[in-house]
């Protein structure tokens, strides 16, 4: 990955000086003008992300899939399945998400938004260290999908897996993080690809570098007019709250559009922690977008200098880094909340209590965990000792109450469990995870912030902290 630690000084004044003062808030990802020379279209503006909004709503999609098993092999919920994944025919509907209420959606099917898209053509093509069986991206949600579709809700007990979370979150790593920030914020970037003095293609009314730029806003998945709002209005679009309606809708239409007026994917993450008040990862990014989409414009349909080049570089360089953040918080937040539920399982075991509840929202939290541990891993920057770190941590699988977890897949593609550690083991490597994202992403929300019990369970454990690590 080219884009590494390109902190120039246009990247530093903008994570230094953003705020939402009174100019900020009047601009929208919206509206910028067409600068391709001899265009003779009729459009009168050149932004344009249908696509990646597309392979949004294919996620999402997918996602609800994903928790419609009934425990047993089901070839028509995996055709389903696949076809959100790696189809490209038309006629598939929205599944997700679907209005309510008052909060309805301009869209109801794929093909209103782009036609003939799918997640596997964009999926991460190198190596999966972090889950077994030595697979790429798209292979690993491939599998991921095959397992889903025989699962009890998509939840596998045995091995404490939560499908909907594990391919939802490595989705939006392994297509969105990964597209836009190894791809379209790198070597698109450099000066012969994607020129900004020849349209993106013959007939389109935008440049390579002003559709490259807007690809790459698409996958983040904020609302064209994100700086008008606050994080937590942000995070009320995504939820689909009726009362968001109107803070959605900017055309007053009475309806929601998806492609520009939705909040998806990481943007939503990032107003969830943002509202808390510590962070600006949201405006931060948004910021950068549109910062970098005016300098294209202002080019006026030329080839981008050297000079403004490095300074649109030194945008996607604070997109990049705030956007590793997001991911790192996630993986924050979920390791706080796997530590929780080993206590209340702790609690249960020794009261003699039903564990099935707990059992269940461990397995969906830690699904939410690795997903993100996963998806921090493709953003083509080799992480080195952190990574490896990080998988060891946490592992393929949850430790379960026999104290095993699970370590690889067989030939067949079956998982194989191995006894590993106890359940406090495993609840103090929960907290190695959250030091890990403070020491090496510098989290500043730390949602679920559970370190104040590493003392104590260092205490507890005695000889056996200082192997608890999985190996």
């Amino acid at each position: 990955m080219k884009l590494k630690k390109i902190v120039s000084a246009v990247a530093l004044a903008s994570l230094a000086t953003f705020g939402m003062t009174a100019q900020a808030a009047d601009k929208v990802y919206a509206d910028f003008p067409v600068t391709v020379k001899n265009y003779t279209g009729n459009t009168e503006h050149s932004v344009a992300y249908t696509g990646q909004i597309a392979r949004h709503v294919l996620h999402t999609s997918l996602k609800k899939l994903a928790g419609k098993g009934t425990g047993e092999a089901n070839a028509e919920l995996k055709a389903q399945m696949m076809a959100y994944y790696e189809g490209k025919d038309a006629g598939r509907d929205i599944l997700s998400p679907a209005s309510k209420g008052k909060f309805v959606f301009a869209e109801s099917t794929v093909d209103e938004l782009s036609k003939k898209k799918n997640l596997a053509g964009k999926a991460y093509k190198g190596a999966v260290t972090s889950w077994p069986g030595n697979m790429t991206g798209a292979e690993v949600l491939s599998f991921m999908i095959d397992k889903a579709a025989t699962a009890e809700k998509g939840y596998d007990s045995v091995n404490g897996l939560d499908y909907a979370q594990l391919i939802s979150k490595f989705t939006m790593g392994a297509v969105f993080y990964n597209q836009a920030v190894d791809s379209y914020l790198d070597e698109k970037l450099e000066a012969d690809t994607k020129p900004n003095n020849k349209a993106y293609e013959d007939g389109k009314p935008y440049t390579g570098k002003e559709h490259v730029w807007d690809e790459a806003f698409g996958y983040f998945g904020a609302p064209a007019h994100t700086l008008t709002l606050s994080a937590k209005d942000v995070y009320n679009i995504a939820k689909g709250n009726e009362d968001a309606l109107t803070l959605a809708d900017t055309n007053k239409d009475g309806k929601v559009s998806l492609y520009n007026e939705m909040a998806f994917a990481h943007a939503y993450y990032a107003a969830g922690f943002d509202k808390g008040g510590k962070t600006n990862y949201l405006h931060t990014i948004t910021e950068a977008f549109i910062d970098g989409r005016q300098l294209i414009a202002d080019a006026n349909g030329e080839k981008l200098t050297d000079e403004q080049r490095t300074k649109l570089k030194g945008y996607a360089a604070v997109i990049a880094e705030n956007w590793e953040k997001v991911i790192a918080e996630a993986v924050f937040k979920y390791a706080g909340s796997a530590y929780k539920d080993i206590e209340k399982l702790n609690a249960a075991l020794e009261s003699k209590g039903d564990v099935s509840k707990v059992l269940r929202g461990y397995g969906k939290h830690w699904g939410e965990l690795k997903g993100f541990a996963m998806a921090l891993q493709v953003s083509g920057k080799d992480l080195g000792a952190t990574g490896v770190q990080l998988n060891r941590l946490i592992g393929f699988g949850p430790v379960l109450l026999g104290n095993t977890q699970v370590t690889g897949i067989d030939a067949d593609g079956n998982f194989v469990q191995s006894s590993t550690m106890s359940l406090d083991e495993y609840a103090l490597n929960m907290l190695k995870v959250q030091q890990l994202m403070v020491d090496e992403f510098g989290v500043e929300a730390r949602n679920k912030d559970v370190l104040a019990s590493m003392g104590d369970l260092i205490k507890k454990l005695g000889e056996q902290a200082a192997e608890a690590e999985n190996d």
